[in-house]
């Protein structure tokens, strides 16, 4: 089982022992006052009243998961639930959002951000910042679970890959023996799209490494290289799949629900230093966006939330582009079309809002496999460090949400992909041991 928090590791711990973390760091995070009696910051619970702030300033990029943000500040759910200074900001990629997470908004940056499971993690351990100074911080919710996509070129239609991508290595191999670079783009290294593709790749004996050049590249900017010849595969969040299949460029050659179903993909990420100062404000934000959360599962919303996003001042995107996916309708663009399936995007039922630590666990688990992070990490500590599950039972408290509607656990247990392999959060290492393509022994 992995423990519950009740104050930011990091504060204590050097960057060096954070990572060489062990069983010691866990006994004294148990010690520490309990969860529910003493909030971050040291703020009694029964003293918690409004918001310490009635501003909070977030971050999105144009991708269809980022909706339970936008929909609580379209339908005023900031306001209601005190943050009507709430702003939701367009970022170019994630890269920016990361440097802006750094700046925090008293430097006109951001305090949080719709953003890639694993992003708080590599940015907690300053894996992925300047001078690699850490920027402490904290997973609150998961925002959305399925319903992202790797497609693959035109060039490759007759192929036909699916979850199964062994009918590319030949044709990568040829390409490459013909003195021509095979590039596969995802949007931030470590990030979620980064560890399906290579995951794909993997499985199939296609070294994301060795046999592939990988680049980034940002979410909105995937169609447009694609139509351009810049690269050979991608994997990105929709609606960029949905938009490539639309103006039949390429074709997708499975969902990451079809990889491991019912996954969790995007996290509300929030600034350590902001939720410990204002830990009734993280409460209200909480409580938005889980109402937000609500909203957008309702299939009866999936077309007025398409009109919501494809405006100008959102994605800029025709709503033709968003609305199919969201309800599970799929033209893969091969032929192959799919409607009504379970593979679309979900914000609510079956506890996706609630942050699984063994969720957690997987990512950091990968990022050691493909040498993100050191081999020695201490994954139950570091997800413990940034993972406040605690702090979304208590929003979920507030918002009337009754305990028996929560996970009774904070682990949802044994996982397994669509290859058989089965993740154990308790047994990180045999995960590993199972793996053929790596960069750890």
């Amino acid at each position: 089982m992995i423990d519950t928090p009740t104050r930011h590791p990091l504060d204590r711990l050097s960057r060096r022992s954070f990572l060489k973390a062990s069983a010691a760091t866990l006994g004294v995070a148990a010690a520490l006052p309990g969860v529910g009696l003493v909030l971050p910051g040291g703020v009694p619970h029964a003293a918690a009243a409004g918001p310490e702030t009635t501003r909070v300033v977030l971050g999105y990029i144009a991708l269809t998961d980022a909706a339970p943000l936008i929909i609580a500040q379209e339908k005023g759910l900031f306001a209601k639930h005190g943050l009507p200074d709430a702003e939701v900001l367009k970022q170019a990629s994630w890269g920016a959002t990361r440097d802006n997470l750094v700046l925090g908004s008293e430097s006109n940056g951001i305090d949080g951000a719709h953003i890639l499971t694993p992003m708080p993690y590599l940015m907690s351990t300053g894996k992925v910042t300047q001078n690699n100074v850490p920027t402490p911080m904290y997973v609150l919710a998961r925002l959305n679970y399925n319903s992202q996509g790797i497609s693959v070129a035109a060039d490759y239609a007759e192929l036909k890959a699916t979850t199964d991508a062994s009918p590319l290595k030949a044709a990568f191999a040829a390409k490459r023996a013909a003195g021509k670079d095979i590039k596969v783009a995802m949007t931030f290294p470590g990030g979620t799209h980064d560890l399906w593709l290579r995951y794909w790749l993997a499985s199939a004996g296609i070294d994301p490494d060795k046999d592939v050049s990988t680049i980034v590249v940002p979410p909105p900017q995937m169609v447009a290289n694609m139509k351009v010849g810049n690269m050979d595969a991608f994997c990105v969040g929709e609606p960029w799949n949905e938009q490539l299949v639309n103006q039949g460029i390429g074709y997708t050659a499975c969902t990451t629900g079809e990889l491991w179903m019912n996954h969790p993909e995007k996290a509300l990420g929030m600034r350590a230093a902001w939720v410990d100062r204002n830990p009734n404000a993280a409460r209200a934000l909480l409580m938005a966006v889980m109402e937000a959360q609500q909203w957008c599962d309702e299939m009866a919303n999936k077309d007025e939330m398409a009109q919501i996003l494809g405006r100008r001042q959102w994605f800029n995107v025709p709503a033709k582009d968003v609305v199919g996916r969201l309800k599970g309708d799929i033209n893969y663009g091969n032929g192959r079309v799919v409607t009504g399936s379970d593979l679309y995007m979900k914000f609510w039922k079956d506890n996706v809002s609630y942050p699984f630590k063994s969720h957690d666990a997987w990512f950091v688990t990968e990022d050691i496999r493909w040498g993100k992070f050191e081999p020695e990490t201490d994954v139950r500590a570091l997800v413990n460090a940034v993972n406040r599950e605690d702090l979304w039972r208590e929003a979920a408290s507030a918002l009337g949400i009754a305990a028996a509607d929560m996970p009774a656990s904070t682990s949802r247990g044994k996982e397994i992909f669509f290859d058989g392999k089965v993740f154990d959060p308790d047994d990180p290492s045999a995960y590993l041991a199972s793996l053929g393509i790596k960069r750890i022994a």
